[in-house]
């Protein structure tokens, strides 16, 4: 195959790159699949059952985590703040009247 690409319009360039990232994502399928296969073969050759899963990483055990509220609002008792992230709009506004963020804790 050539590698001298430049006598071809933009659109054929664009057009190949597409058709070559589908020919690769069906290859690594195949493979896969081809590998998954093999596993399960072995497995089955030795008597052992397996399942195999999809997917990436396992998700985080903090993520979603509830942090309980470390400051609240004296007018308010309704509005808290954790301490995390941005600084809420009330608790804002109060320290810039000159009240210490102490002031407000739990």
């Amino acid at each position: 195959m050539s590698d001298n690409f430049s006598h071809l319009a933009l659109h054929e360039l664009a057009d190949l790159v597409e058709k070559a990232e589908k020919a690769l994502a069906d290859k690594k399928k195949s493979e896969r699949k081809n590998v998954i296969n093999q596993i399960k073969e072995l497995a089955d050759s030795i008597g052992v059952t397996i399942t195999i899963t999809e997917g990436g990483k396992p998700a985080s055990s903090r993520k979603g985590s509830k942090v309980a509220p470390k400051y609240k609002n004296p007018q308010n008792p309704q509005q808290t703040w954790t301490g995390r992230g941005v600084k809420p709009r009330w608790l804002a506004e109060l320290l810039n009247q000159g009240k210490h963020l102490d002031h407000f804790r739990i």
